[in-house]
């Protein structure tokens, strides 16, 4: 497979990629925080594993849901606007060719080729209607269903958000004779290099930046939950 066809891949999914992104980036952090937490107060590696999945199961549904409503306020918010243009073309079409002109007037062209411009863009109403979704109302379609986003969002969350806890599931069937906090900071910071070298993809920013930007969110929320959990351990029992 050469470069480009790869490219070409990649670029295809990369709408799948931001929800996965979106969703990794929020399992782990918020997995990881519970975990930390639990070690600030003390608990045992049962106590941490019950929160742990209660949180991945609980939270990742709900950002699944979220994610799922947002796509779909944004596709029927798309759809209506479209129906309306199809509507005023049809209703006051001469309005609608005006605003065809100006638009692309604005953008440089004048004289016969603007009039031909406008002539061929009206001519095909399908491309009228895009043309005035996309130049007069700023407004861009997304192939993607709701319910693909809401999954992958809901996956990511799991599969990322599941990395913070493997150490304590793996030490409750085989016991390991290390630390395990130590150990889940280490498996968790991989996580985060990888989710924000993916998000450093999805935004075309620097992967440097992505990934210590992701990797700080990490740690501010582990730093945050795990002297929160000290600190209620000491005032609640003492």
């Amino acid at each position: 497979m050469t470069v480009q066809n790869k490219n070409n891949i990649l670029h295809r999914y990369q709408h799948f990629l931001g929800a996965f992104v979106y969703g990794g980036i929020d399992g782990c952090v918020t997995t990881f925080a519970v975990v930390a937490g639990a070690v600030g107060a003390e608990l045992g590696s049962n106590v941490i594993l019950i929160l742990g999945f209660a949180n991945l199961l609980a939270d990742g549904f709900s950002m699944s849901i979220g994610a799922y409503l947002s796509a779909k306020t944004r596709k029927d918010n798309y759809d209506k606007h479209k129906k309306q243009e199809y509507h005023e073309i049809d209703t006051v079409p001469k309005l609608e060719e005006e605003e065809i002109r100006v638009i692309y007037k604005a953008k440089g062209f004048e004289g016969e080729l603007l009039e031909k411009i406008v002539e061929v863009i009206t001519s095909n109403r399908e491309v009228w209607v895009e043309e005035m979704m996309k130049d007069e109302l700023e407004m861009m379609d997304s192939n993607e269903s709701p319910l693909s986003e809401g999954i992958a969002t809901y996956i990511s969350f799991i599969l990322i958000g599941l990395i913070p806890l493997s150490i304590y599931l793996y030490d409750y069937f085989i016991k390991i004779n290390s630390d395990l906090f130590l150990l889940t900071c280490f498996f968790t910071a991989l996580a985060f290099i990888f989710i924000g070298y993916l998000k450093a993809y999805v935004n075309e920013t620097s992967f440097l930046r992505s990934i210590l930007e992701t990797l700080l969110l990490g740690l501010l929320a582990a730093f945050v939950a795990y002297f929160t959990g000290d600190i209620l351990e000491k005032m609640i029992v003492g």
